[in-house]
């Protein structure tokens, strides 16, 4: 088991690789077709939050020219939650929010700016702890959570469940009629603890190579 604490530094991402090619041959055979993991968590959670809601249910291209188009209105950074807060609403509009989004990311901001959330506090939060926190606030769901706790706080042992990558990846991997649900995803999983993160990282490259 990782101790609590332990995050996804290069050394912690060797032991982690090594334990899954002894667990898994199946997942073997991908980290040797993918090679080194290259996972490194960014920290900077509300940033992270900020752009996961903005991108949802939107093609790439598209997010980041609105992405781009809203951080213009504050000197091209992510905007701060009381700045954002106070920003017009038909400036973030003419920006390309739809007036559901926008609602979720005031939500977001909201949070923030009133001590809800708490970059400083969430950091120390365990995973389940984490995802309930974070998953109060309107349009931040579980998959959202879990690619927080994966890519800004390099949580080693998070198994995204609802993320159509990794689910094509088990698919793939163990060569199943359809794509598996969260108990069998869990099930199949279980050998790769307390490393899941790495696994998901190469299922998601395994997917990825194969399109």
């Amino acid at each position: 088991m990782t101790a609590r604490g332990v995050r996804l530094s290069p050394q912690v991402i060797a032991i982690g690789v090594s334990h899954l090619r002894q667990t898994d041959r199946r997942l073997a055979a991908i980290i040797e077709r993918v090679g080194a993991c290259t996972l490194r968590p960014r920290g900077q959670i509300y940033e992270s939050l900020f752009r996961s809601v903005l991108y949802q249910q939107l093609a790439g291209n598209a997010a980041a020219a609105i992405e781009r188009r809203v951080k213009a209105c504050f000197g091209g950074e992510t905007p701060p939650p009381l700045e954002f807060l106070a920003a017009s609403t038909d400036a973030l509009r003419a920006a390309g929010l739809s007036r559901q989004k926008l609602a979720y990311l005031r939500d977001l901001a909201a949070h923030f700016a009133d001590g809800r959330l708490n970059a400083r506090r969430l950091a120390r939060l365990g995973d389940g702890d984490l995802i309930g926190a974070v998953t109060a606030v309107h349009g931040v769901g579980e998959w959202t959570a879990h690619m927080l706790l994966i890519f800004s706080l390099g949580r080693p042992d998070v198994l995204p469940v609802g993320d159509y990558g990794v689910r094509k990846g088990v698919q793939r991997l163990y060569r199943l009629r359809d794509l598996p649900q969260r108990e069998q995803m869990e099930r199949i999983a279980a050998p790769w603890r307390p490393y899941r993160s790495i696994a998901a990282w190469y299922l998601w490259r395994s997917v990825d190579a194969a399109d």
